[in-house]
C-alpha cells in the first residue's frame, strides 16, 4: 500500500535555530612523519594550490598504506568484509573506462585490486549517495540518480561472497521496463535490512521499499515530509527515522508502523528542527553517551560543521555542540574564499562521517570537501579534539583520467557558490575582510583547477585502519598512529543507515 503525503495531519511545531557556532575542535598535535597543513586548520592555501604543494597532500598522524588510483570515486562508496564498492557518477560511469560500480578486493589492504563491476541500470546511471550495505543481511543496494535526482531505478545484491555480488532483483528496479515508483539521490537501510529508504532531493519524496523478499522489492509507504529532504539515520529498533533537510535541519519521524508492516501505515512527524548555521544537512548518526541518545549531523554546505544533537526529547531536539575546523569560522571565511575560489562549488565542509561504535563512541571520522579525512576524539563529545587528518594529493596533473569523479564533473564551475549563505553571515556580522578574500585565484569563476580533492564517502573503520574513498583519488587504505587512537574491542563502523 502506498500512502502519499504526510500521514499525520497534526503537523509538528517547527523549531528554528539561529545561533552560529564560533568554536572549533582543538588542533591535532602531529607526530613524526607527518606533513602538516601550512595554514588554518582545514585550509588548502591559495599559495599551496598555485605552487604545487597541494599535489603532495597533507598528513597528520595518518599514513597511507595502500591505494587504488583508478578513475575517480563517485560520491559515496561502501565497504563489506574485504571488499569496497566504488560509487558511480555519470557521465563517466556510463561511457568510460570505469563503467558502473567498481568492485575492489582489499583482502591485502596495501594492494587493493579491481576485480569487477556492477553494471545494472542503477549502477550505470550514477549512484550518488545511495550506495549502502546492510551487514545483518549482507545486502548491497543503490538507486540511480543521473542528474542529481533519478527515478525508477534500484538494484539489490547478495554480497555474502563480497567479491562476487549477485543481483537479486532482475525485475522491478533493474529492468528498465519495470521501474519502481521511487525517486533517488540518497538512501539507506533500516537496521534489520528489511527496508530500504530512498530519498530524492527535489521534490522531497521519501519512499520505503520492502526488501523482506529482495527479489521482489515493492514500495510500502511514501511521503513528502518537506520540499527537499536528504539523508537519514535510524534508531536501533528501526522505529525512528532521523531525516535530514537540504535547507538545514533534522526531522524526526515515527516509522514504527512501516517497521511493523501495518496495512495502511501512518507516519507521524514528531519534530522538525531547522537552523541557519549550515545547510544541506547530509545524514544523521544515532549514538548514545551514558545511555543518552544523540545524533551527529554533518552540514554539507554553509560552514555549519558537524552538529551534536541531544534527542532525549524527540519533540524538542537540542543542538548541544558543533564540530568545526578553523577554516569554517565566520571570521575566516574571507581566507576560505581566497583559497577555494577555482576549486568548484564546495569549499570546506563535511559530507559523511562515521563513529567507531554506536554506544559511547571514542572517535568520529569525517570526509570533508577540500580538507580530506578528519578524525576526532569524541570520548567527551563536548570537548572534541582532532587527532589526525589525511588530505590526499591533488590530481590536477592527470585530471583527464578521473572520469568517475564528481569533483571533476562539477569543476566546470570554479566559484564556491554553495558557501554563499556563510559569506553573507560573515559580511553581516562584520568579520569579513574583502582584501583578505582576494588572491591569485579570485578570477577563477569557471573551470576549476582540481588543486585539492573532495573526500565525501563515509570512512570505514578496520581496527587502526580507515578504508576511504575520495572523488579524485578513488580509494586509499589509511593507518592511524597507535599513539593517537586505540580501537575499542567492540569497534563498529556506525553510519546511521
Amino acid at each position: 500500500m502506498t500512502v502519499l503525503g504526510p500521514s499525520d495531519p497534526a503537523a509538528a511545531e517547527v523549531q528554528v535555530l539561529h545561533d552560529i557556532a564560533r568554536s572549533t575542535a582543538a588542533r591535532a598535535t602531529c607526530g613524526p612523519g607527518s606533513t602538516p597543513e601550512s595554514g588554518l586548520q582545514g585550509d588548502v592555501p591559495a599559495a599551496d594550490r598555485d605552487n604545487g604543494r597541494s599535489t603532495h597532500g597533507y598528513t597528520c598522524n595518518i599514513t597511507r598504506v595502500g591505494s587504488y588510483g583508478g578513475y575517480g570515486g563517485g560520491v559515496v562508496s561502501a565497504a563489506f568484509d574485504t571488499c569496497v564498492y566504488i560509487g558511480s557518477f555519470i557521465p563517466g560511469s556510463f561511457d568510460g573506462p570505469a563503467v558502473g560500480v567498481q568492485v575492489l578486493d582489499v583482502a591485502d589492504p596495501a594492494n587493493p585490486v579491481l576485480i569487477g563491476a556492477l553494471t545494472e541500470p542503477a549502477m550505470l546511471a550514477g549512484t550518488w549517495e545511495s550506495l549502502k550495505v546492510n551487514t545483518t543481511r549482507k545486502l548491497l543496494a543503490a538507486t540511480g540518480a543521473p542528474f542529481l535526482t533519478g527515478a525508477g531505478l534500484m538494484s539489490v545484491y547478495d554480497i555474502s561472497d563480497c567479491r562476487h555480488p549477485r543481483l537479486l532483483n532482475p525485475g522491478a528496479g533493474s529492468n528498465l521496463s519495470i521501474p519502481l515508483p521511487i525517486t533517488g539521490h540518497e538512501g539507506g537501510f533500516a537496521p534489520d535490512g528489511n527496508t530500504y529508504w530512498s530519498s530524492g532531493v527535489a521534490p522531497g519524496l521519501v519512499s520505503a521499499v520492502d526488501l523482506r523478499d529482495p527479489t521482489q522489492p515493492k514500495v510500502i509507504w511514501q511521503g513528502l515530509p518537506g520540499l527537499s529532504m536528504h539523508g537519514m539515520g535510524f534508531s536501533p529498533d528501526g522505529n525512528r527515522l532521523y531525516l535530514t533537510n537540504n535547507m538545514g535541519g533534522v526531522t524526526i519521524m515515527d516509522v514504527s508502523a512501516v517497521q511493523r508492516r501495518d496495512p495502511d501505515p501512518v507516519v507521524p512527524v514528531l519534530s522538525e528542527t531547522t537552523w541557519t548555521d549550515g545547510w544541506a544537512t547530509q545524514h544523521a548518526i544515532p549514538v548514545t553517551y551514558g545511555g543518552t541518545p544523540y545524533l551527529f549531523a554533518p552540514d554539507e554546505a554553509g560552514s555549519g560543521g558537524v552538529k551534536l544533537i541531544d534527542i532525549s526529547d524527540e519533540t524538542r531536539p537540542r543542538v548541544v555542540n558543533s564540530i568545526k575546523l578553523e577554516i569554517n569560522l565566520p571570521e575566516n571565511f574571507d581566507t576560505a574564499l581566497a583559497s577555494s575560489m577555482g576549486g568548484s562549488i564546495f569549499s570546506y565542509d563535511p559530507h559523511y562521517c562515521t563513529a567507531d561504535r554506536p554506544a559511547d563512541p571514542t572517535a568520529l571520522a569525517c570526509a570533508w570537501f577540500g580538507s580530506g579525512i578528519r578524525v576526532f576524539d569524541v570520548r567527551d563529545p563536548f570537548q572534541v579534539k582532532e587527532i589526525g587528518y589525511y588530505n590526499p594529493p591533488a590530481r590536477k596533473h592527470d585530471a583527464d583520467q578521473i572520469v568517475n569523479s564528481a569533483h571533476k564533473t562539477m569543476s566546470v564551475i570554479g566559484a564556491p557558490i554553495l558557501g554563499a549563505n556563510a559569506l553573507m553571515q560573515a559580511i553581516t556580522s562584520g568579520v569579513f575582510d574583502p582584501e583578505q578574500a582576494l588572491s591569485s585565484r579570485s578570477g577563477q569563476l569557471v573551470f576549476g583547477d582540481m588543486s585539492s580533492d573532495w573526500c565525501t564517502s563515509p570512512p570505514h573503520w578496520r581496527g587502526n585502519q580507515l578504508w576511504v574513498s575520495c572523488n579524485d583519488n578513488t580509494y586509499s587504505t589509511l593507518a592511524l598512529d597507535p599513539a593517537v587512537y586505540s580501537p575499542p574491542a567492540d569497534q563498529q563502523t556506525t553510519i546511521g543507515s
